[in-house]
């Protein structure tokens, strides 16, 4: 194990969360005592940080803010507490028990997540106990949802393969249950665990994967079933790509060194794609898991956290090292990289039956919010069909829902049900809504500097009329929308995107591929709605106009001139 990883506060330097944790034994801190503090909604700074590990962050409704501090009032102090589920597969009763805590403890609603978890919003502190404890009582759990670990393990929820698509989940949740940390910690604080101590009273834990001060910084792992790309693997910091012959699982080819998050005005930072690097059997893909986080664990840097992603460690000191070192820590090599082809990375809406005859419904959740409205009651029609579903719920990596593996004899019954309740597979709408993903962003999320899940949907509005004039509503085209440049919705894969600057203005950017292979290009900067519209008009009008047969809009526009095209992140922002 490396010093960074045995570091003490008067290591080498390292940021202020490296002390954090390092003080913290293993994640506790002192949230038992935070947790009952009856003073204030909030938790210290320190404690929020571990938190994170825990999978919760302290956010405040900022819309209202304001008015608050008017009236001499502490923020209206929540928590958005995640819940993992590897692939996204819960079963109907896991269902039923997040509508449950989202109506008792939350803000009666459920967010689908990009990395297909959910999440719940507006829990206040007295009560994430017992919402983390009906979370895990259903064999879910927030363990490692968020923080400097390995996050939840993207699967492709492919319907078609049947066969191969429950091979590679069980492969991915496999390698999610081997990098979960191991200290007691979560259990002692939520699930009222018992303490580990030694003869002298000492806490005893070890974490043989991460040890002391865990990772870097968030670590991300998605699987890919091609040809379908939904998982964004390109996007992740380890990538395995299923290779599939003759329906049958040959292995994976593995990808590094991908990563979405940058900041503003700070070209040190950038997105990323990772890079494909070989090919490991099945029974190899844990290992690989294993040693590649554990050269982040080493090698990462601990001193400036905007660099602490595993893009930079690799970046910074190339491609051909990393294979090297992970070949050294493995004993042996990556066989050579074998063929694939991606033919999207978005959904297949509305019913199709999978190889194994069982059938499985794709719903079309815009933003992944999950939630009554007047007209339109989602929540309530999903929670009807949990009652009687006796197959599973796969969430999407575009927040879209699948009730996946339904029998021919209960097809009626909840064909009847989504009938009943209006829910629907998204086809009355244009293309490039069933193709748009948002962040949360405002009220709630800290780091937001404009709107995002609630504008988008009205901005589409606007932009449907342009690309019904030209024949274009039934067009594929993959935008997505971002509050911040953090990157949760995976903005700078987007053939069109939107980045947050400030409340009304955004960066626009255009180019990225519509398989998820290449990164986007900044078109315009910190435009308000009137030139966003003015500026995509006359594009949408050429592309119709000039595309060619099977020319996707993010080929278009670069080969059109109104970007470069990116082919590393480290020429994103030249």
């Amino acid at each position: 194990m490396s010093d960074n990883n045995l570091m003490s506060p008067n290591s080498a330097p390292h940021s202020d969360v490296e002390d954090i944790k390092v003080r913290s034994n293993y994640l506790r801190g002192s949230l038992v005592e935070t947790l009952e503090d009856p003073i204030t909604g909030s938790i210290p700074e320190d404690d929020n940080r571990l938190m994170k590990f825990h999978g919760s962050y302290m956010q405040d409704d900022r819309d209202l803010r304001n008015e608050r501090h008017k009236q001499k009032l502490e923020p209206a102090y929540q928590f958005m507490l995640r819940v993992r589920a590897a692939g996204g597969v819960v079963t109907p009763k896991q269902w039923l028990m997040m509508d449950c805590v989202s109506q008792k403890y939350g803000n009666g609603t459920i967010r689908l997540t990009t990395r297909q978890s959910f999440q719940l919003h507006g829990v206040i502190k007295w009560h994430l106990k017992k919402t983390i404890q009906e979370v895990n009582e259903s064999l879910l759990s927030t363990l490692a949802a968020c923080g400097d670990v390995n996050r939840n393990v993207m699967c492709n929820p492919n319907p078609y393969q049947s066969e191969v698509h429950s091979e590679v989940y069980k492969w991915a949740s496999k390698v999610s249950d081997h990098l979960d940390p191991r200290t007691n910690a979560y259990h002692e604080i939520w699930l009222d665990g018992e303490k580990v101590i030694d003869s002298n009273d000492s806490q005893v834990e070890q974490e043989p994967i991460y040890g002391r001060v865990y990772l870097p910084r968030k670590f991300k792992i998605g699987v890919a079933v091609p040809p379908s790309n939904d998982v964004d693997v390109f996007s992740q910091d380890l990538g395995f790509i299923a290779i599939v012959e003759n329906g049958e699982l040959k292995g994976f080819n593995v990808s590094v060194g991908g990563g979405m998050g940058m900041t503003h005005g700070d070209p040190k930072t950038y997105p990323q794609v990772s890079k494909v690097i070989g090919f490991c059997l099945p029974e190899q893909m844990i290992d690989v898991a294993e040693k590649t986080v554990t050269i982040q664990r080493d090698y990462g840097d601990r001193s400036v956290r905007k660099h602490a992603r595993f893009k930079y460690t690799i970046d910074d000191r190339g491609i051909d090292w990393f294979v090297q070192e992970l070949s050294n820590r493995l004993g042996w090599s990556l066989q050579e990289a074998r063929p694939f082809h991606f033919e999207h990375n978005g959904d297949r809406y509305g019913w199709v039956k999978g190889s194994n005859n069982k059938w499985h419904f794709t719903l079309f959740i815009q933003n992944g919010r999950i939630k009554d409205e007047e007209d339109y009651k989602l929540m309530t029609g999903l929670r009807e069909i949990a009652k009687v579903h006796t197959g599973d719920f796969r969430l999407t990596p575009n927040q879209n829902l699948i009730i996946a593996n339904v029998s021919s004899q209960k097809k009626g019954k909840i064909e009847g049900l989504i009938k009943e309740y209006g829910l629907t597979d998204g086809l009355h709408y244009s293309a490039l809504r069933r193709n748009s993903m948002a962040c949360v962003a405002f009220p709630t999320c800290g780091l937001a500097m404009a709107e995002s899940e609630r504008y988008l949907p009205s901005l589409l509005d606007k932009i449907e009329p342009m690309l019904e004039q030209v024949g274009l509503q039934d067009d594929d085209i993959v935008i997505r929308m971002t509050g911040c440049p953090n990157g949760c919705a995976r903005p700078m894969l987007g053939e069109i995107a939107f980045i947050g600057k400030a409340p009304g203005k955004y960066n626009l950017y255009l180019g990225g591929g519509f398989s998820g292979n290449r990164l986007n290009k900044l078109y315009k900067e910190n435009i308000g709605e009137d030139e966003i519209l003015e500026s995509l008009q006359p594009i949408i009008t050429q592309y119709a106009k000039d595309r060619e047969e099977g020319e996707h809009f993010g080929d278009y526009v670069i080969r059109a001139g109104y970007v470069q095209e990116v082919t590393d992140g480290q020429n994103f922002h030249s």
